[in-house]
């Protein structure tokens, strides 16, 4: 005999496995602490690179100014507001890399929950099945010897 809510809450588990459980089981070993600092220091890097692409590629689309003009340049100037920007820029990525990587954590904890919850259920119905097969084959067994006699 099938059991209806067996399948569903197994159902619903393996499709929560298969997407977000995936990467929920793979974050569940850091400490949100360490999470968010992996995602931070990957933002500081991905930026960081970023930058220095952009950088390049505006010194590159004004390169006859910057020939023309290379004596006259106030380097001190330039590097100072560079690295300005720069600044500027890692602290709003990293302000929203933390927002969004504590915010990601905690769904994750709390879809965990859910799973774990769900598996719990699964384990509460298996046992109950595990319980009426047995207690049905040792109703069998007493049937049997009653016939004996």
């Amino acid at each position: 005999m099938l059991n209806e809510e067996k399948i569903k809450l197994m159902t619903r588990l393996s499709l929560y496995e298969e997407n977000k459980g995936k990467k929920d089981i793979r974050l569940s070993k850091y400490y949100r602490s360490d999470y968010v600092r992996y995602q931070i220091l990957l933002t500081v890097l991905c930026t960081t690179i970023a930058f220095i692409i952009l950088v390049a590629l505006v010194m590159m689309h004004n390169t006859d100014y910057i020939i023309e003009n290379a004596l006259v340049l106030d380097y001190p100037g330039l590097i100072t507001y560079g690295l300005t920007i720069y600044a500027l820029i890692l602290v709003i990525y990293g302000l929203f890399t933390f927002l969004l990587s504590t915010i990601q954590f905690h769904l994750s904890r709390k879809r965990l929950g859910k799973y774990f919850r769900g598996l719990k259920q699964l384990e509460a119905i298996c046992g109950e099945e595990e319980k009426a097969k047995k207690d049905a084959r040792s109703g069998d067994d007493d049937d049997w010897e009653e016939e004996e006699e």
